[in-house]
């Protein structure tokens, strides 16, 4: 077998049965012919992984998967909570300053307390509150300033979401390409072993050569490697699955489903436009400008003085009146402090609008290299299902047919076996490149493919 076929790419769909099938029959009556002669040695098995003796278990959906992430998976949980605590920002911001209450004694003659209380009019103990008060309009953009940041954040939590939830999908279509090929191989392995017994018999009676048998068990190994480095894909695959899902490392063994070809019903504006509708970090973005707009506002209303407001009342001894007293004053600002402050705004605001034209530029580039991507794998599919995949199926039968009848080297049989074989390990691997893209493009626009 070309080991660079089966090593490339571990991805995936299911398509080998019947071509399956047509080997083994006609290796079994291989088998049989030169049996008459001589019986072959004990057919040799490949000891199975703990993890495929569940394959046949229920498979759990890839939908299943993806609502137990949103749910358990950390990344998605922080997120959301930092979305969240920026919400409770509005309500901090747009209220008054806190208001300060104090508590005043005076005494005459003596540091001790209500000293002369009783025979001065000076001695007195009183009670003020204060209170800050913004210029009128600065709390409203404050709170609005905090609206745009929780928006921004709100995206934010979305593009997390999105991506973990992207990222899953990848890995469990990379764990049902290995599982799926998995059993191809092992069944490509019971048939070389029939094949290579077949020419080890075809060999003892002088009809076959040593080369033939060589070759066999050489491919006989290289599908044995094969298959034990699916397994170790497979354990690592499952692996990065339970730690997005959050689950225990030592729970049971996951089971992909059978990859099915889904169809795009989007053009390529049609998805453009949906990225810039609904895609998160786009959004993040604009709610960044709006965030930036008002605080330049902001920043021009910073120039307007802020006010304060306070009342004591004073109680002195029963032989002298109480005092009252009211004040009011004004916090001017310092205007050098204030144009940095507005000169700063205004180069935030300019930069937010750059990060969001880069930003909408990379979506929408993106966008058109996943539908190019997808509209190309699925010509390949059709090329693969309606010409190679049959032509090398038949192609094989024809060399196992004149095989039979020696009319046919062994070479040129296993090379037709080797032909069918990557074909449709590169089927599945087209396949599973047009799924990836897929998901990407439901992550960048957020549409739900069928």
């Amino acid at each position: 077998m070309q080991s660079t076929y089966l090593s490339r790419r571990l991805f995936g769909c299911t398509r080998i049965s019947f071509i399956a099938a047509a080997l083994f029959f006609g290796t079994l009556g291989l088998a049989g012919a030169a049996g008459a002669q001589e019986q072959p040695s004990p057919q040799r098995r490949i000891p199975e992984s703990p993890g495929m003796a569940e394959h046949a278990a229920m498979p759990t959906s890839l939908r299943e998967l993806v609502q137990e992430a949103e749910q358990k998976n950390p990344q998605i949980a922080a997120s959301f909570h930092a979305w969240q605590a920026a919400r409770n920002v509005l309500k901090q911001v747009s209220a008054l300053p806190e208001t300060q209450l104090s508590v005043q004694q005076f005494s005459v003659g003596s540091p001790r307390p209500f000293a002369g209380y009783s025979n001065s009019d000076f001695a007195y103990i009183g009670f003020g509150a204060s209170q800050d008060i913004p210029y009128p309009g600065k709390r409203q953009l404050r709170a609005h300033v905090a609206e745009h940041e929780a928006d921004s954040m709100e995206g934010q939590t979305e593009s997390v979401r999105r991506a973990v939830v992207g990222n899953l999908k990848m890995v469990y279509f990379r764990l049902a390409y290995i599982q799926q090929t998995l059993g191809v191989l092992q069944k490509s392995d019971m048939l070389l072993t029939q094949v290579q017994e077949a020419t080890e018999a075809r060999y003892r009676v002088g009809q076959g050569n040593q080369q033939d048998v060589l070759k066999a068990q050489l491919q006989y190994t290289k599908i044995l490697q094969e298959i034990a480095h699916h397994h170790q894909e497979e354990g690592l695959l499952e692996a990065q699955i339970k730690q997005v899902l959050g689950r225990p490392q030592e729970s049971s063994n996951i089971v992909a489903e059978t990859l099915t070809l889904r169809a795009l019903p989007y053009t390529a504006a049609d998805l453009s436009q949906k990225a810039r509708e609904q895609n998160p970090d786009v959004r993040s973005k604009q709610a960044s400008i709006r965030q930036q707009e008002t605080q330049v506002e902001l920043a021009h209303k910073n120039f307007r003085p802020d006010f304060n407001v306070q009342y004591n009342y004073e109680h002195t001894g029963s032989q002298a009146r109480d005092y009252y007293m009211a004040t009011f004053g004004i916090r001017l600002p310092n205007r050098g402090r204030q144009k940095a402050e507005l000169a700063e705004a205004q180069e935030n605001q300019e930069r937010a609008r750059q990060e969001l034209d880069a930003e909408s530029q990379r979506v929408l580039s993106e966008v058109q290299q996943q539908y190019v991507r997808a509209k190309t794998s699925e010509e390949r599919l059709k090329i693969y299902s309606d010409g190679l995949v049959p032509q090398s199926e038949a192609t094989f039968q024809s060399a196992l047919s004149a095989y039979q009848s020696n009319r046919q080297d062994f070479e040129s049989l296993l090379s037709g076996f080797l032909d069918v074989l990557n074909l449709d390990l590169e089927y599945r691997s087209e396949l599973v490149e047009h799924e990836s893209a897929l998901a990407e493009l439901e992550r960048l626009t957020g549409v739900d493919l069928p």
